[in-house]
């Protein structure tokens, strides 16, 4: 199950993706990482879904992620007398504290902490901002707005508010609960929707103690405003376009993409570009044009990996969706701009040793034209920095922890083999050499370079690189 590209893909499972034998053709078909959304999954069915992929993974022999996705806090109106109403462009429309059914002058409102946030002048967008209200007044049990864009609003439609912090955490009791069971059953990424700050980061990290890495869906405005600061926090951000394509103008997305991704990839995080990629597949067995010049485009900006969500959960054909991202991930990696354009934008490694080693890795890589970069990586941080040089070649990460190949199955150019732990230098590169001939990233008599940490297994020491001759699969290295 050797991939010959860079990018990686997830794949979100649902209705139409939830047996082994579908999840099992996701995977061959080029699927790296499973998503699964608390959203619509009962901790049942994903504990079910953690074992029928860990069982893939044991029969394959290559360790697969499992990105576990919660809900967030939903902000949503309460119902209507009828069911649903018209709002005119216009109108006075309210938006309060009283639980009684609503008409077309007022709805409840059951979140009480946005009535001490939102001010005159701030937009609310009601169902996915098919509906825009101009706030007029505020008091303790009431909104009272002017509606902007009218339409049909009807029961339990969602709220956005992209004007307002609102001061609740993005961890929810649900979430809660649902990050609980995900992280019992052994999951590999967590990622948290709707965050506003860093400090939500702080307190996923804190609950998961280490146990899985968090990922930050960036959807909301005010996190833009503070991306540094998650970064710095977060081990991954995926760009969620969705969301964020409600909350701001539309044509502010595409900047915001390549902003994120370029600042993660900076950081050293992995960068996920999700919502809408192959949207049209959901019903159609090909995509659109637009849609393969959108995934292309995050390729062609160095994204760690590209999500397809309803085209794999509900859609008519998961597999062909899977394929496709495959091959426009081949076809852009192989394209003789592909690499300008990601050394363009290649920035100087941080100033401390194992930032510089990578650095250098990626330099003689590149220079000798070696047959792949080669690191022993036990908690998965010297993969990641030699990841983040984004090297010609691609990267064979050699660990003894199964815990580390699912996490790095998520990160650019990186082929995870899970091994013993070297018993010394010349063990180290020996069996760097065979491995990386034995999975087919090098011929006998190639080179590769050897990145690691020594001693061996100290986590973050990355200090060593060593280049080697490849042999045949049982000769001994040439250093």
């Amino acid at each position: 199950m050797r991939r010959l590209r860079r990018t990686k893909i997830v794949a979100t499972l649902g209705p139409a993706s939830s047996d082994r034998v579908m999840i099992a053709k996701l995977f061959e078909a080029g699927a790296d990482v499973f998503r699964i959304n608390m959203s619509h999954t009962s901790h049942d069915k994903m504990r079910e879904l953690v074992a029928t992929i860990r069982d893939i993974e044991f029969e394959y022999g290559r360790p697969i992620g499992i990105l576990v996705d919660l809900q967030g806090p939903k902000l949503r109106v309460g119902r209507f007398a009828e069911g649903s109403v018209i709002l005119a462009n216009g109108d006075t429309f309210t938006l309060d504290t009283d639980d009684a059914p609503g008409d077309v002058n007022r709805v409840h409102l059951p979140h009480a902490e946005i009535f001490s946030v939102v001010e005159p002048g701030h937009t609310l967008l009601l169902d996915d901002g098919k509906v825009r209200l101009k706030v007029r007044d505020v008091s303790k049990s009431a909104i009272v707005t002017s509606v902007e864009v009218g339409g049909k609003l009807s029961d339990r439609k969602g709220v956005s508010i992209p004007d307002s912090t609102l001061p609740f955490s993005a961890l929810a009791p649900k979430d809660r609960s649902d990050l609980e069971a995900a992280l019992d059953a052994g999951i590999d990424w967590l990622a948290l929707s709707f965050i506003q700050r860093p400090e939500d980061i702080a307190e996923a990290k804190k609950l998961t103690r280490g146990r899985a890495s968090v990922m930050a869906k960036i959807e909301k405005p005010q996190a833009m405003n503070r991306l540094d600061e998650i970064l710095e926090l977060s081990d991954s951000i995926m760009v969620a376009r969705g969301d964020l394509g409600v909350e701001l103008p539309l044509e502010k997305v595409p900047r915001l993409q390549k902003k994120m991704t370029r600042m993660a990839r900076w950081a050293g995080k992995p960068v996920v570009v999700a919502t809408q990629m192959l949207e049209s597949m959901i019903s159609s067995p090909v995509p659109t044009r637009a849609e393969v010049s959108d995934v292309a485009t995050a390729i062609y900006e160095g994204a760690d990996a590209i999500m397809l969500s309803a085209e794999s959960a509900a859609g008519q054909f998961p597999v062909e969706a899977v394929s496709m991202m495959n091959r426009i991930a081949i076809e852009v990696e192989n394209d003789e701009l592909y690499r300008p354009i990601i050394e363009a934008q290649h920035t100087a490694p941080e100033a401390t040793g194992a930032d510089a080693i990578a650095d250098a890795a990626r330099q003689i890589a590149d220079t000798l034209e070696l047959s792949a970069v080669v690191c022993w990586t036990a908690s998965g941080s010297t993969g990641m920095r030699v990841a983040r040089e984004r090297p010609k070649p691609l990267i064979v990460a050699i660990s003894p922890n199964i815990a580390t190949g699912r996490r790095l199955s998520l990160v650019w150019g990186i082929h995870c083999v899970v091994a013993q732990d070297a018993r010394d230098q010349d063990d180290m590169v020996n069996r760097a050499c065979r491995i990386a001939f034995k999975e087919g990233f090098a011929k006998a008599g190639q080179r590769v370079i050897v990145v690691a940490g020594v001693p061996l297994g100290t986590p973050g020491a990355t200090n060593m690189l060593r280049i080697a001759f490849v042999g045949s699969e049982n000769d001994d290295a040439d250093a």
